[in-house]
């Protein structure tokens, strides 16, 4: 890299100190933010135009982490975006921001003025970015805000247009329902779902992954020696469904059961959405479900699991209390999420009881190494929504080989169903309903991080649609969007954001 154009390119800590120096003598800061992956003539020009209205120019990116515009992005790396930026002319100072958001780095580098396209001028429907919070950022540093005006181009317009990721059967399902559902109107069927009042009932289980390198094969032991690297816990089992649920619903209540000893409730407390309020029933004798795999630093590969749990249902006491409790509360909730792990909350008395009386019911029913063959979404007696994988469909159907669309249709009568949907991996999502028939989706995915938590994610934002009445083919559409999504996120790290989902399919149907 040429040495001019290195000496523009700064660390954060450093580029705070500069712009401090650079204040000081009098100079007037500009700043502008983005992810500028594809530069074009509309760059240029806002580059030019914030320069005017100071005397130094400071452009921030996003980190490649944090990019969940859709598939193939960014196309230019980090690295290769900033060399860009520090290429021109205009341009005094670039640097790159590790965090999704530019209001923490606006804080700390003070800019005089912070300057952006004229699309942002005003905010789009459903949170599409974050111009609001960037404005309060900018105003709590004494800066104020420009909004540069000239010809713009879209990013994501050019490189929909000529580096399509997808290939061309994905392509013309994608122009299918941009033709059928026009963005505006997704986005509000979306933002209808968050006045549902819903109960996320299931299982809590902790996560925790410890991260390790391989040292080498031990000279008396089968095995191989790993080194300890660190350790991350995360939020998992029925506390991933809420959280997720909580990114599109505003009230959300989640019943669950802790371990009384070594419950984690201060660690999941402080993990969950702050739509989502916990209603913890406490069980004597054990501790909080905890499911700890050792993981392969750097690649993320699973080498070896340990499952800390007691292996059998809840106690009678324990049982009476839920039920109890829902029999105060189960007529207000609009819809009954149901994460059944398999792990001893959901018995056949407190089944019976959810099917019985509440009024919409989503279900999903999971098979894992502690239940496989035993947990079968055949145990309800009824449910509007089922969504579960082609493997958990197959073992209630006990039915490894015909045709798919067969065993669906006898869950679909079995349970009583409204709609059933079954996840198919890189295959995408196979829906049904007696009114719609069958609908098939592509899968979006174009990067997979970690697998695990994608179902949960998928499950939690197709149960509100399908209880608000949304369209089939709209519901599996968004669904599959959220699962490209959540297989960019490590296990159950944070939720899918709203956000995030809203610019991805904006992406998708550009």
């Amino acid at each position: 890299m040429d040495q001019k154009i290195s000496k523009k390119i700064k660390t954060l800590s450093a580029l705070v100190q500069i712009i401090s120096n650079l204040k000081e003598k009098g100079k007037k800061v500009v700043q502008c933010h983005g992810i500028f992956d594809l530069i074009h003539l509309g760059h240029i020009r806002h580059f030019n135009l914030a320069k005017k209205e100071g005397d130094v120019l400071l452009v921030t990116i996003t980190k490649d982490k944090y990019v969940k515009r859709g598939p193939g992005r960014p196309v230019f790396n980090e690295h290769l975006r900033v060399e860009t930026l520090a290429s021109l002319a205009v341009t005094d100072y670039v640097c790159i921001i590790d965090s999704p958001a530019a209001t923490e780095c606006i804080k700390k580098l003070k800019p005089d003025i912070y300057a952006k396209g004229s699309d942002y001028k005003e905010e789009k429907k459903g949170v599409v970015n974050r111009i609001h919070e960037e404005i309060e950022a900018v105003k709590s540093v004494g800066g104020r805000v420009v909004f540069t005006d000239d010809i713009t181009f879209s990013s994501s317009s050019l490189i929909s247009s000529y580096l399509d990721a997808y290939p061309p059967r994905t392509v013309r399902y994608l122009k299918a329902i941009r033709k059928k559902y026009p963005l505006d109107f997704i986005i509000e069927k979306m933002n209808s779902l968050k006045d549902l009042k819903v109960l996320v009932i299931g299982d809590t289980i902790i996560d925790q992954y410890h991260y390790c390198l391989p040292m080498g094969k031990s000279s008396k032991e089968h095995l191989v020696a790993n080194r300890y690297v660190s350790e991350e816990s995360f939020a998992g089992g029925s506390l991933a469904t809420a959280n997720n649920v909580g990114s599109v619903c505003e009230k959300v209540d989640l019943l669950t059961v802790l371990g009384a000893e070594d419950s984690f409730e201060d660690f999941i407390r402080s993990k969950l959405s702050p739509h989502v309020n916990p209603v913890f029933f406490h069980q004597q004798d054990i501790g909080t479900i905890v499911k700890r795999r050792f993981v392969s630093h750097g690649v993320n590969r699973k080498l070896f699991e340990i499952c800390y749990m007691k292996d059998d249902e809840i106690p009678m006491r324990e049982e009476t209390k839920i039920i109890q409790y829902l029999e105060k509360s189960i007529g207000d909730y609009d819809l009954v999420v149901v994460s059944d792990f398999g792990h001893g909350l959901l018995t056949k008395r407190i089944i019976n009881f959810i099917c019985s009386k509440a009024k919409c019911i989503s279900l999903n029913v999971q098979t894992n190494s502690a239940n496989i063959g035993f947990n079968l979404v055949t145990k309800y007696p009824h449910a509007n929504c089922v969504c579960i994988d082609e493997m958990e469909l197959r073992f209630a159907t006990h039915d490894k080989f015909s045709d798919l669309r067969a065993h669906i249709k006898k869950v679909y009568r079995e349970l009583k169903c409204e709609h059933v949907i079954t996840t198919r991996g890189s295959s995408g999502s196979l829906s049904y309903s007696e009114a719609e028939g069958f609908h098939e989706t592509p899968a979006f995915s174009y990067r997979v991080i970690d697998a695990i938590g994608a179902g949960d994610a998928f499950f939690a934002f197709i149960s509100p649609c399908f209880a608000q009445g949304l369209p089939q083919d709209l519901v599996s559409f968004i669904g599959n969007t959220v699962g490209s999504l959540a297989v960019q996120i490590v296990c159950n790290r944070e939720p899918v954001k709203f956000e995030d989902l809203v610019k991805f399919i904006t992406r998708l149907l550009k």
